[in-house]
């Protein structure tokens, strides 16, 4: 008898979790006169698909930034806060900045709100994403107070076929502004009384009722005697909340094969249960308004693939973009208001622009380039979120592994930088941010300028998604995922991958992960060396020791060995042994050392201490120079070929702590890199 009341009480908690002031808000119902009250304090409440969709978007917010003197705004909406981020897009602030003002300019009427809106580009570059987000995102803004709608429908009495009369309640099939309820005529004179001009906001209501209310709108009039205001009487207005589930607001239209392919899909069916009970098919009542177009109305319907669509459809597109009215089957048309976007990617859009009989199409789309992504970080942001410690269990991705990943997907969408003194390798990086000696910000603008098509090929994300995948269920790497397993899956998949188009694009493929394994090699090297001379205590006596000789030199005195009591000469094999560690030339030497006692002096004077961190250039120096006196004392060369005695076990221990601490490494892969760090030095000296 336990058991019930668990659940009983289990029933109970998930009760009282829901917000039931949030479910009588969404459910509001009243009288006509009532909403036109909520018009007239909230006049905003009758916006067009348009205006809703751009204010929902701006609510999330933005943020500013310059990006290679250019400002760029990033639109939090596109990160997809409501949800978690599930469906956020990174790196493409640019087309989503076109997409957004497209939106703004269909928002004040200035033409773009009679056209399609086309997300073009290659396949996996997030095209249905961002459909998905506009959709779900304006979902949930019809949830909240800034983004209420409303709709209404018909409180009437009718006599059934068994000849009883019945009150039933008809809401209008296309989920109406309830405003189209005003007579044309009189609308001039109405609205300005709801919203008067100046208020900074104009309502935005020329479309006419649906067949279905205009019909009954008709049958009550001719029964009141044309009694606008008894009419009235039988209109209940209700909060309209969007749902794709439901089918309200939003809809999604997918092409099928030409055999199946029928226009009523878009625009409604004649329902022929009801043609007896009503008489004939064309009245209102024995017609289903249930197409994509019908219930997308206040809202927005995607087209997937749009260019797949057969020429029966393309009248009906044609219309509902241009003059945002749609023919239903033996009906007069229809007004409509809703977004339409539609996705592609090139090889169709390249059939569009060969088709003659596709020249209206054309002439009303505006076209938004999608492409991949060329910033290495953003790339990176796709994999982290699908591959973290929360979602993968049981096993470890070791450092860099994503990282490489995604820089071979990035390399692959580049083009061949036209100045020959410039890699695939410094373009990425140089997108990324980094900088690279006489590159300006200016030259940065002009590699992007020159390559038109970058970012319209390449490898998709959902390829490089597979074979991390693939990597993750192996039985390889006792537990931990490296580098080298994803890029090993990622050659191999090569071999079958259906979008690659020759022998020379894969070869290029291929040689493009050697340079990311080259790139790998020197990213765990610097790690290694940083974890071995990571030692705080000897890095600062071998800071104080160079300054005391740099002050010195640059004085021209002498420095007192704390050994002998003696005064000698400053120890000039020891600066130049840190010096040439980051390239600094015999004839520089003096410029260095001037400027590091320039640095000292000048932090003296504000009061503060030197130290070694605060200067990049020299920690640099530092930790490579206490490297290279260091590795050998930890046996690393013969790491890989010989038994290590436990003297040297106990510090190659120690740099295993420092690679988990400072780089995230487990106890397995920090045994792997550093086992292959030390393959690389025994390989550099077998050379020498």
């Amino acid at each position: 008898m336990a058991e019930p009341r668990s659940n009983g009480n289990l029933v109970s908690r998930i009760g009282a979790m829901q917000d039931l002031k949030a479910y009588s808000e969404q459910h509001w119902e009243g009288s006509f006169e009532e909403y036109l009250e909520i018009v007239r304090k909230n006049p905003k409440v009758t916006r067009t698909a348009f205006q809703r969709a751009y204010d929902m978007i701006l609510s999330h917010g933005k943020t500013e930034y310059i990006d290679n003197k250019k400002k760029l705004i990033r639109y939090n909406f596109f990160f997809d806060p409501e949800f978690g981020g599930k469906d956020a897009i990174y790196g493409l602030d640019v087309p989503l900045m076109k997409l957004v003002n497209v939106f703004k300019a269909a928002a004040q009427g200035y033409g773009t709100e009679k056209r399609v809106i086309l997300l073009h580009g290659p396949v996996g570059s997030s095209k249905s994403t961002i459909a998905r987000l506009l959709k779900k995102g304006l979902e949930a803004y019809s949830k909240t107070a800034d983004g209420a709608l409303y709709t209404f429908g018909w409180d009437i009495e009718r006599t059934g076929p068994d000849g009883v009369k019945r009150r039933e309640f008809m809401p209008c099939p296309m989920h109406e502004e309830p405003l189209h309820l005003v007579p044309q005529e009189l609308r001039d004179q109405v609205l300005p009384e709801l919203c008067p001009p100046g208020s900074g906001f104009s309502i935005p209501v020329g479309g006419d009722l649906c067949p279905a209310c205009r019909f009954v709108y008709k049958e009550l009039r001719t029964e009141y005697k044309g009694d606008w205001s008894r009419v009235m009487g039988h209109v209940r207005v209700k909060r309209l909340i969007l749902s794709e589930k439901d089918r309200v607001g939003i809809g999604t239209f997918q092409p099928k094969d030409e055999k199946n392919q029928d226009s009523t899909e878009l625009t409604g069916d004649i329902n022929y249960r009801k043609i007896a009970e009503y008489g004939s098919d064309s009245d209102p009542r024995a017609f289903n308004f249930d197409g994509e177009f019908n219930i997308a109305n206040r809202g927005i319907i995607e087209f997937v693939e749009i260019l797949k669509l057969d020429v029966a459809f393309l009248y009906d597109l044609l219309g509902a973009t241009q003059e945002h009215k749609i023919k239903p089957k033996k009906f007069p048309q229809t007004d409509i208001d809703e977004v339409i976007v539609g996705h592609t990617n090139e090889p169709e859009y390249r059939k569009l622009q060969n088709n003659e009989f596709m020249e209206a199409l054309r002439d009303r789309t505006v076209k938004i380039d999608i492409p991949y992504i060329t910033r290495l970080t953003e790339e990176v942001k796709i994999y982290e979120r699908d591959y973290n410690a929360h979602k993968i269990r049981g096993k470890h991705i070791a450092p860099h592994t994503l990282e490489m990943a995604a820089m071979w997907g990035v390399l692959t969408r580049l083009e061949e930088p036209k100045k020959h003194n410039l890699t695939m390798m410094q373009k990425l990086k140089l997108y990324n941010g980094k900088t690279l000696p006489s590159f300006t910000e200016d030259n940065i603008k002009e590699l992007r300028k020159e390559a038109v098509r970058e970012g319209m090929e390449g490898i998709s994300p959902r390829y490089i998604q597979d074979k991390i995948s693939n990597a993750l269920v192996s039985d390889k790497g006792d537990g931990c995922v490296n580098p080298f397993m994803v890029l090993n899956e990622l050659e191999a998949g090569l071999r079958q991958h259906s979008l690659i188009s020759s022998e020379d694009q894969r070869k290029k493929f291929r040689d493009l992960l050697t340079d990311v394994k080259r790139e790998y090699e020197d990213v765990v090297k610097n790690e290694v060396q940083r974890a071995i001379s990571a030692d705080e205590d000897a890095i600062t006596k071998l800071c104080a020791n160079y300054i005391d000789n740099i002050k010195a030199y640059t004085q021209k005195e002498k420095v007192r060995n704390k050994y002998t009591g003696q005064y000698e000469e400053p120890d000039e094999r020891l600066m130049r042994s840190i010096e040439e560690k980051i390239d600094i030339a015999e004839t520089r030497k003096d410029d260095f050392r001037r400027e590091i006692m320039n640095y000292i002096g000048a932090l003296a004077i504000e009061g503060k201490t030197f130290n070694y961190r605060t200067n990049e250039r020299l920690q640099k120096a530092l930790e490579l120079k206490l490297f290279e006196d260091q590795k050998d004392s930890i046996k690393l060369k013969n790491l890989v070929a010989s038994v290590v005695d436990r003297e040297t076990q106990e510090k190659i221990d120690v740099v295993k702590q420092r690679l988990v601490k400072l780089h995230g490494y487990c106890e397995v892969c920090s045994t792997d890199v550093l086992n292959f760090v030390a393959s690389i030095f025994a390989r550099g000296d077998a050379k020498e």
